[in-house]
Order: C-alpha cells, then structure tokens, then sequence
C-alpha cells in the first residue's frame, strides 16, 4: 500500500541524498525538517494567549514577531524595509477595517421613470468608503474578457458610465469540454476579477446575479455550511481591505428574485440569457431596456491600520540565475476570539506559518543555496480577504516577471474528512492520511509534473480533485490566487476540509505531524528543483482542463 510504503520512504530520508529533476537536495536540510519542531510552533502559534491571530489584533502581532524572528535565526537575509527606510524582516501593509452599514447602503431601481428602494435582503454589497453610481443598466453577460479564449462578454458593447448586471461563476461549469478549464474554474470565475474588468471598461459599478441554471450553492450558502458565522453573529467578524485596493467601484449582489426581475428587461428570461451563452459560447450582451439604477454603499465603524507580511530572502548561488525567485509562502492570520471562545487556527493556518519556518531552516541547514533565490513569505490577513498577498503582488520585493514558481501553504496539518461544506460537492477517498492536494496544475502542468516527480523520493498520495470542481470556488481561496492573476506558477498545498475549519475546535492536538512533516520534505526537494532546473515551469495562459492524470501517472 502507498501509504505504508511512504511512511518507510520518509524514514529513510534524512540519511539519504535524493536526486530530483536538476540536482541533488542537500541530505541536511531534509534531516532539519522535525516533527518536534512542527509541535512546538503550532502549539505556540494555536495556542489561547494569541486569541486566534485575529487580523490587526495583538495576537497576530505576536504571531509576525514570532516568525520574523525565526527568519532572522534561519540567516535569511532581510528584505522589507520599516516606516524609516530600515531593512527588516517586515513589510507593512496598510488596512482599512470596516463593517457594512445595511441601513445606509441600498439598490434604486428606476423603471421608466418610476424609481423604487431595493432592500439589503435582496441588494447587499460592501466598501471600505463611500461610494454612489447612478446609471442605465446593461447586461455583459458572465463579465469575462479572456482573449485567450476567444470569448468576451464587452466585445461591441459601451459600458461607460453605465452600471453592468453579470452572471456569477462561468459558460459551461459543468462540461468537460469547455475551454473554460473543463470542470475546473479558471481565473476569470471570481467576482474580484469581473469587477475590476467591468472597472476597466469604463462600468460605475456592478450587479452580480447568480446563474439561474446553476449546480453550485451561493456564497452565503456556503458560509452557512461552515457555520462558523452563526458561532461568531454576537460579535460578526469585521471586514478589512487594502487602503490602496484596486477595486474602486460599488457592486452589489441580487437575489434570484430580484436578479430574474432585473434581467426580464432584456425581452428575455434570466435562464434564456444564460441558456443562449452557454450553447454557443456567443455574448448575449444588451442594454436592459427603460432601466436604470442606483446603488449606494456606506460603511461604518471605519479605522485604519497596519499589518505586515513577514518576508526574508534566500539569496541564490549562480550569478544570473540569483536574479529569478522562488516564492514560498502562507498567511499567519485566523478568525479571533468571541464569546469566550478561540477560534485556534491550528491547521487553518498556524500549520502553514510554521511550514515556511521550518523549510527556511532546512535550506539554512543545506550548507549551500540552490541556483535562483527563495523568497520566504507570510501573509497578513488572507482571512479578511488575501490582503497581504494581493499587497505583495501590486508591491513586489522582487520582479514578478522573473518569479519562476510559487509554493503556498494553506491548511498542511490534517487528514481531509466529511464535513457540512463539502457534502454532495465533492467526494472525499475514504483513507487521506497520506493524501496531500494541490491546486493550480491547469496553469502550470510542467509545476506539477515536477513535484510529481520528486514525491517518488516521498510517497505521498497527489491529488488534484480541487482543481475539477467548481462547486467551493477552492481556486481562489488562498494567497496563491493574486500570483495566478499575474501569470506566475503558483499552487496551492492543501490537506483538505474538515469539521474543525473555521471553528474554535481547529486545535494543535488534531495535526497529523508525520504527514506534515512528509509534505514539507516533499516541498523541499521540489521548491530546490524550482530553484535549479535548467527550464523552470511554464504559465499557461489558456487552461484545457487536461491535467487529470500527472499525478497518477507519476505514481
């Protein structure tokens, strides 16, 4: 059995040199890589003096001190630079913390001159700022421009100064064949993206309808499933953005009521709209007659603040190929405390901090540096939204251009199981101790084949049934997403859902620390073959969806 074999595979590692793709990783660093390490950070980082890592709160400040300082330990070398120039282990990232005020913020709908107010039921949206457009309503369809793809919803229309109504999601989701990555979403389903495209374009601003033939649960029916919402609605957790964001425009999500009300303005029905997209793959862009709206968004309770992302660099040892980097990386953030309760974190994400520590202090172990350099990287408050990665990504401590991978780590502790979430959207294997996913191989085979290799040095079991389902938008649900946006091979390294996600029960006792301990070996041989191989992996641009079988084909 490969879970019997890999756990003699990973015994014998320490006192053997590996060969993977390029080179020879150093026995060293592997032997660095301890379980009682594992243990001691989680436990730390998990444990109820820090009160859950809540963004902007002391406990996450405690957090990024622990792993600057780790890194400082580790040697890395410091590339963020403080409020006075200094370098440093730091780099801030200023946020706007806010919460939407429901009875401020409204949808006017003005049909042939008559104008009524929508309610925030059936209208919702939210801004770190003020925010008012007015204009006549247009339909774009799924809001999606992919020239790649030979598909764009504004081909031949005049959004400017106008409002755009969009499907959520994308054409076909449920066809293998669709050149929108098969099953698999692509990096055009997220609404982020559509709005800055409607942004782009010239749009005020944005109403999202769901698809009326749809196979998914909405957002807010996923966020129920997981519960942790209901836990926290005496003290609902508030939302942050970048004080510089990129998203300048209001948008607002419809009900299907609402939505189907909207969109009959067209001369057809909602289901038509998306029914006439779907089988030709053909824009069914239009103004949406005699209609126009307005939407108002007001936050409250607003402060700014600042986090930071804990970054130190691994020089590299060839001349030219030190210029290039290696990104490895997680987010040290988590949900806080309410009520008397801690939500811990443990998995979600003190085991992926403590992953990039302990891989810092492998490659210091090595004795030597692979050829490109590695960027250690821990995000600030990916929970409220991947705010320190989208801030890395528009502020680059090194040239995206020439980032030749990425390794995101984002729940590496425990054995994937059932859980309300994922119940009837995706199958769960009935044994997932020695199961790692990852996610992200439509857009980079050659990353995957690479790791794929390499784990035949490990034994763990890949799997890559995140990137065929649409259902929990998992894409772009973690902090290798704005890296994906800017055409860099980047995955997700994920051990799966389970009851404990986002609930104060996510505690460091339920970490499987063997198999954490594999998947940080296996990240090490595979991010020294990233930073040493002739021909590092390629970005495709236009997912065919066809990646199902690297993994299993490697084993």
């Amino acid at each position: 059995m490969k879970y019997s074999k890999g756990i003699l595979l990973a015994a014998l590692l320490p006192a053997m040199a590996v060969a993977t793709g390029s080179d020879v990783a150093p026995k060293a660093g592997l032997g660095r890589i301890k379980q009682a390490d594992l243990r001691e950070g989680i436990g730390f980082l998990a444990s109820d003096p820090l009160e859950g890592r809540m963004s902007l709160q002391p406990g996450d400040d405690q957090a990024i001190e622990w792993v600057a300082k780790a890194f400082g330990q580790a040697g890395l070398q410091p590339i963020g630079t403080d409020g006075h120039g200094h370098p440093g282990y730091l780099q801030a990232v200023p946020l706007i913390e806010y919460r939407a005020d429901a009875k401020a913020s409204w949808l006017e709908l003005t049909v042939n001159g008559k104008s009524r107010r929508i309610g925030w039921a059936d209208a919702h949206g939210a801004l770190p700022f003020p925010r008012k457009a007015q204009g006549e309503l247009v339909f774009a369809g799924y809001g999606i421009t992919a020239p790649e793809l030979g598909y764009d919803d504004y081909a031949h229309l005049d959004v400017r100064g106008k409002i755009v109504v969009v499907f959520e999601h994308e054409p076909r989701e449920t066809d293998p064949a669709s050149p929108f990555n098969g099953t698999g979403n692509t990096r055009y389903a997220t609404n982020y993206v559509k709005v800055l495209n409607a942004q782009k374009h010239g749009a005020l601003g944005v109403l999202f309808a769901g698809e009326p033939e749809h196979n998914h649960p909405t957002a807010e029916e996923i966020r129920t499933r997981i519960g942790h919402h209901q836990e926290h609605a005496a003290n609902p957790i508030p939302l942050q953005a970048l004080a510089d964001q990129a998203v300048q425009i209001p948008s607002m999500s419809l009900s299907p009521a609402l939505a189907a009300e909207v969109l009959a303005h067209s001369g057809k029905s909602a289901l038509q709209l998306q029914q006439g997209i779907d089988q030709g793959l053909k824009p069914q862009s239009q103004v949406l007659d005699a209609l126009s709206a307005t939407l108002t968004l007001q936050p409250t309770a607003v402060r700014k603040g600042i986090s930071y992302n804990v970054v130190g660099l691994l020089p590299g040892s060839d001349p030219k190929l030190k210029a290039e980097t290696v990104i490895i990386s997680a987010h040290h953030d988590h949900d806080g405390e309410s009520g008397g309760k801690i939500w811990h974190g443990a998995d979600d994400n003190a085991s992926g901090t403590v992953g990039v520590v302990e891989l810092a202090r492998a490659f210091a172990a090595a004795g030597h540096a692979p050829k490109r350099s590695i960027l250690f990287a821990v995000f600030a408050a990916e929970e409220r939204g991947l705010l320190g990665a989208y801030y890395l990504a528009a502020h680059p401590l090194r040239p995206l251009a020439t980032t030749r991978a990425m390794i995101n780590f984002d729940m590496i502790g425990r054995d994937e199981t059932p859980s309300p979430q994922t119940a009837g959207l995706i199958d769960v294997p009935a044994d997932t101790r020695n199961r790692l996913n990852l996610i992200g191989a439509a857009y980079s085979p050659d990353y995957a084949r690479t790791v794929a290799a390499a784990d035949r040095s490990v034994g763990l079991v890949l799997d890559d049934r995140f990137d065929h389902e649409y259902a929990l938008n998992v894409f772009f649900r973690s902090d290798q997403f704005p890296f994906v946006l800017h055409n860099i091979p980047a995955f997700w390294w994920f051990t799966g859902f389970h009851p404990d996600y986002h609930h104060p029960s996510d505690t460091p006792e339920k970490i499987n620390y063997p198999k954490m301990q594999k998947i940080l070996q296996l990240a090490y041989l595979s991010a020294w073959d990233f930073a040493d191989e002739a021909t590092p992996p390629k970005f495709v641009k236009a997912p065919k969806g066809d990646s199902k079988d690297i993994y299993s084909a490697e084993h």
